[in-house]
């Protein structure tokens, strides 16, 4: 029996099964029997070399957005909308055969914009180009689905979407679960939380024990810091899952009645317009609202630098972001150079961030948009009491003697020439 039947027939025991108390541990030992065999199958179907040709897009700008959806629902023309490029679209359906990246300027950002083929139900196992699809999704900063408003109520394209997701190991707009999982190589399996658990049934170390087995492990220290259901469970023991945000685009709803609308705009994570119509989606200047949607979700910051005795560089700031590598002084200095971070000495903060203008602050302190920060480095002096001093003086000095030697052999062969 391949894993494919095996997983339909553990999805066909839960479906049979009652869902209390009592039958909570078993659910819990089928639900990880489930997750393991996907996994398998997803590795297997990897290796075996038969997905195609993938979509090689390089990673441009200050954070990267994918669009996905089902075939038709506008995923093109709204890329055009956004950033200006164009996108073949037509009335018919797979319009789109390949991976076609735009840039959408916004705030000062610079937010590279996917529009990927369109996916069908069964995409997770490779129906289509599902596969070079979700693995696109799975690099993307935020993923953007894009839904026809007038097919929704019908087809359920939602619900498919996220199950497809889901199955890829993709969690949209949850965080991952505050559990502490370690791996030992001896003392057996030991289960300690900080709170009430109340979603692994009446005996949580035997549930948490059972699914932990599951994997074969067989010696691991756990300490569950909130209240987390099975699935999450198995999530931590996987160990490779993706969680995005994730914004719904109910597009075309000039198609439907106001009252749809009303329903559509109500679900949680959504927004609904129009792109033909210009209805919450303008020209790539505008500042419509999709554009402050994706802002927002990205967790993008907007830093001024400023240099000494100087106004502050308002054209051009440096963009952070909460998902790459957060909004920190530290991630403003890696943004800039790495040679910065390792002189720091220490920062000064004006803005929203800050308790009084300026305020002297350190590496760890948390930037808001708009701040203006000036960095202050280390004095020589202070560079010299250095522990590593000795060392970068000795790197910099066979830098330069390198540097100059290379300069020296590319002379003397312009001479024998």
């Amino acid at each position: 029996m391949g894993a494919l039947e095996k997983i339909k027939e553990i999805e066909a025991e839960m479906a049979r099964t009652q869902k209390n108390k009592a039958t909570n541990y078993h659910l819990g030992t089928l639900k990880a029997k489930i997750a393991k065999l996907r996994n398998e199958l997803l590795v297997e179907q990897s290796g075996s070399g038969g997905g195609g040709e993938g979509f090689d897009v390089a990673s441009k700008g200050d954070a990267r957005v994918a669009f996905i959806g089902f075939p038709s629902v506008g995923k093109s023309t709204l890329l055009g909308a956004l950033t200006g490029t164009e996108s073949e679209a037509a009335a018919y359906e797979f319009t789109t055969l390949t991976c076609v990246p735009g840039t959408m300027k916004y705030k000062g950002s610079k937010v590279q914009v996917l529009d990927l083929p369109g996916i069908i139900e069964g995409a997770a196992h490779g129906k289509g180009r599902g596969r070079e699809v979700i693995a696109v999704a799975r690099n993307a900063d935020m993923i953007l689905l894009v839904l026809d408003a007038g097919k929704e109520g019908l087809n359920r394209h939602r619900e498919i979407l996220e199950q497809e997701l889901e199955t890829v190991g993709i969690r949209l707009n949850q965080q991952p679960p505050d559990v502490t999982y370690r791996k030992k190589t001896t003392g057996g399996i030991k289960f300690a939380s900080t709170v009430k658990l109340t979603k692994l049934g009446p005996d949580p170390v035997k549930v948490a024990t059972q699914v932990v087995r599951e994997y074969r492990i067989s010696n691991a220290d756990i300490l569950v810091r909130e209240d987390i259901t099975i699935d999450q469970l198995v999530d931590v023991c996987v160990g490779n899952r993706q969680y995005k945000p994730c914004l719904y685009f109910y597009n075309k709803i000039d198609t439907v009645t106001i009252e749809e609308v009303d329903q559509l705009a109500r679900m949680p994570y959504s927004i609904v317009g129009s792109v033909k119509q210009r209805l919450n989606v303008g020209s790539p200047e505008d500042d419509d609202l999709i554009k402050q949607e994706m802002w927002k979700y990205l967790g993008l910051t907007r830093i001024y630098t400023k240099r000494k005795g100087q106004p502050p560089d308002l054209a051009e700031p440096v963009v952070l972001s909460q998902i790459r590598k957060g909004t920190t002084v530290k991630s403003l200095c890696q943004n800039v150079s790495s040679q910065m971070l390792r002189d720091f000495n220490f920062a000064l903060v004006w803005g929203k961030s800050a308790k009084h203008s300026p305020q002297r602050c350190g590496v760890a302190h948390k930037l808001l948009d708009e701040d203006v920060v000036q960095i202050v480095t280390k004095t020589n002096r202070q560079q010299q009491k250095d522990r590593n001093y000795s060392n970068l003086v000795q790197g910099f000095s066979d830098q330069y003697h390198k540097k100059k030697q290379e300069a020296r052999k590319k002379k003397q062969g312009r001479l024998k020439t």
